[in-house]
């Protein structure tokens, strides 16, 4: 069965732009193999399951292919499945007021100010 080091696995795959980015992720605590913290040297093989935070974001994925070298995207995007649930919708949360609308009158004021806390609005 194959198998190879996390840290050149998610460089490998691009999950991460550098070989040493992936290896300071793994020892920021940020790579889990299986639920169990990775060091940059833990082996992956297919069928795992790599839980690694990149950026802002925490991926996901399934290790479907082992691999040492770097390859292209389309090539890479076959060796994982992507696991990561999809960002919540916040799009419809947020107030917006129409461009070159001026400043808030007082009384929006306070009604953008309850619609922000949560609190229902009088009548």
């Amino acid at each position: 069965m194959e198998s190879t080091r996390v840290d050149r696995w998610l460089w490998a795959v691009r999950l991460t732009k550098t070989r040493p980015d992936a290896a300071a992720a793994c020892r920021g605590g940020h790579v889990r193999v299986n639920d169990r913290p990775a060091k940059p040297a833990t082996t992956v093989s297919p069928g795992d399951q790599v839980r690694a935070r990149v950026g802002d974001t925490t991926r996901i994925v399934e290790v479907v292919r082992v691999i040492q070298k770097r390859v292209g995207a389309t090539d890479a995007a076959v060796c994982f499945i992507d696991r990561t649930p999809p960002p919540p919708d916040t799009s419809s949360a947020v107030a917006r007021r129409d461009r070159g609308a001026g400043r808030p009158t007082k009384r929006e004021r306070r009604v953008l100010d309850k619609f922000r806390t949560g609190e229902p609005e009088a009548l």
